[in-house]
């Protein structure tokens, strides 16, 4: 695994990001582990999660796009940091993106924030966690409507590994139905690989019954 996976993972951690005990997703599973992007709360943080962010992108799609789309409200401050980040990192002037939830009629007037969307357009998407892609439902018609633009793909912090709708995962749904690339920072393998009985400062995360737990809930809700 990749030095800079591992550093993500940890940073997680650390920023309580990411939990382990008992959850309940919004989709109504019992979830032994939880992801919750909303932790991220200062500046210092917001800037590494960019750089990590950026690191996944470069990986995946390479820098040769234009607009970082970030559907409201989560997204908004990951479209910032991660574009100031690819600025910083890869001397690549990307631009940011997001879309309002009511329509601004005074003013910056329209739909969206940041920069416009116009023909001929790059845009790569980015969210907090795996969706169903109910988000992506939301917004792709607005990215859509602002003119000929080739959407390349979706970027996501970590890929939960379980099923969406069917059988699939829920990433593997996305490309499926919109027909564009998925990656995520880290996926929950990676973290389990990790975690999974090593010591984080002076600390097991995941032992044996928490991996029993993890291995149950996969049982259930993971990919078939």
């Amino acid at each position: 695994m990749e030095q800079y996976k591992q550093e993500f993972i940890e940073f997680m951690i650390d920023c309580e990001v990411l939990k382990f005990g008992d959850f309940v997703t919004k989709s109504g599973r019992k979830t032994p582990f939880f992801v919750n992007t909303g932790f991220y709360r200062s500046g210092s943080q917001l800037a590494k999660l960019g750089k990590y962010y950026a690191k996944a992108i470069k990986e995946a799609f390479g820098l040769d796009f234009d607009i970082l789309f970030g559907p409201a409200y989560k997204g908004i401050p990951l479209t910032v940091t991660t574009s100031v980040a690819i600025a910083e990192e890869y001397d690549k002037d990307i631009k940011y993106c997001s879309n309002r939830k009511e329509v601004k009629d005074h003013g910056d007037k329209g739909i969206l924030l940041g920069s416009p969307i116009t023909d001929g357009d790059k845009v790569v998407i980015i969210e907090d966690v795996t969706t169903a892609g109910t988000s992506i439902r939301e917004t792709l018609p607005i990215i859509k409507a602002q003119g000929d633009v080739d959407v390349l793909g979706l970027v996501v912090s970590v890929d939960r590994m379980e099923r969406g709708t069917g059988k699939k995962s829920a990433l593997a749904e996305i490309e499926e139905n919109f027909g564009f690339k998925t990656t995520a920072i880290v996926t929950m393998a990676e973290v389990i690989e990790h975690l999974y009985n090593k010591p984080y400062k002076g600390k097991i995360i995941i032992d044996d019954t928490l991996k029993a737990a993890i291995d149950a809930y996969y049982k259930e809700y993971g990919v078939q």
